[in-house]
């Protein structure tokens, strides 16, 4: 009887076998009590060597997050915490700034910490195959995909929305209110983005109304910060009196030009309508709740942990997972007068 019996018995792998033998403490209860009552069942008896053998491999998982504070990303770093400890994993985070190069942190991450795998949590859109040569085990993108760079499909995992189509849905809404005059909040939409991508989505939902694309509407601010976003939008309600709803790509950019307009005068929804993608907690609490399309954020979390433990146990070569979001309606949108 050895170890690796044991771990094909419960259905898991051999190193959550081992942490159960050490008494990790990041093993979830019911898949301790399954592998203690296996091990009895079974009459193992562990050999200290073959367990330090065994332990050997590292069991953690690591996640490097690009947006240190990002409001967006902390319900789903709990859920990647409690999915990494449900499938025997110890997990790492190493929080780093938007301006910071999460390929190369990664990379050092993984030979400093010995992980198996890692999540990428926020990141660039455009990754090389020779940017990401230094990572050397699985990873998963969460929260975004590789649109803009040379990487094949079978090179990485990602579990993510389809931020394109989602920008379509959000514009269209405002349209679908009776707006015509539908401006835009984004950081830029060309910079191989986010930005850009949901750009795509607003200009084919102008498209697909019939309307014609202003480019006078579309606001670049830059980056996502709100004080750039609330001057950007002051700027543009100054100039554009004739604009009657805003699409922000962010929440918390939608927050700032509710403000912005708040401050100009202008009442949300009656004066003018407002909807954002994200759907972080906050914008629950804002006067109005900020309508928006919420990203399954918890879900995002625990798919890009199993994607990751499915490509480590080889069930899979690696996969790309797209959710959908969910429109909160929020008291930020009315129809057009």
């Amino acid at each position: 009887m050895t170890i690796k019996d044991v771990a094909e018995y419960c259905g898991v792998s051999v190193s959550t076998v081992s942490r159960v033998l050490n008494d990790h403490p990041d093993v979830s209860d019911s898949v301790r009590s399954m592998v203690n009552e296996a091990i009895e069942r079974l009459h193992y008896v562990p050999n200290k060597t073959a367990r330090d053998l065994v332990s050997a491999p590292s069991a953690t998982l690591g996640v490097v997050v690009r947006g240190r504070g990002n409001a967006f990303f902390a319900p789903i770093i709990d859920a990647i915490s409690r999915e990494a400890a449900e499938e025997g994993y110890s997990l790492v985070p190493q929080m780093i700034t938007s301006n910071e190069d999460e390929v190369s942190t990664a990379a050092e991450f993984v030979r400093a910490k010995r992980l198996r795998g890692v999540v990428l949590l926020g990141g660039h859109f455009d990754y090389t195959r020779a940017e990401v040569a230094g990572i050397n085990v699985p990873f998963v993108c969460c929260s975004f995909d590789n649109q803009f760079g040379d990487l094949d499909s079978a090179d990485y995992s990602s579990v993510s929305i389809d931020d394109t189509a989602e920008a379509f849905k959000a514009t269209s809404t405002l349209i679908g209110a009776g707006h015509t005059h539908v401006a835009m909040l984004l950081d830029s939409s060309s910079s191989n983005s986010i930005g850009e991508l949901r750009y795509k989505g607003y200009c084919a939902a102008l498209l697909d109304a019939g309307i014609q694309l202003d480019d006078d509407l579309v606001v670049e601010v830059g980056d996502f910060s709100m004080a750039a976003t609330y001057e950007a939008t002051a700027k543009l309600l100054a100039r554009r009196p004739d604009v009657t709803a805003i699409f922000a790509i962010s929440d918390l950019m939608g927050v700032a030009a509710m403000k912005a307009a708040s401050d100009a005068g202008l009442r949300t929804p009656d004066d003018i309508s407002v909807i954002a993608i994200d759907g972080i907690e906050t914008t629950l609490y804002t006067i109005p709740t900020l309508t928006t399309l919420c990203q399954p954020q918890e879900t995002l979390g625990k798919q890009a942990v199993k994607i990751l433990v499915d490509v480590l146990d080889k069930r899979l070569p690696s996969k790309h997972v797209r959710l959908e979001t969910t429109l909160r309606e929020g008291g930020s949108v009315a129809r057009a007068r």
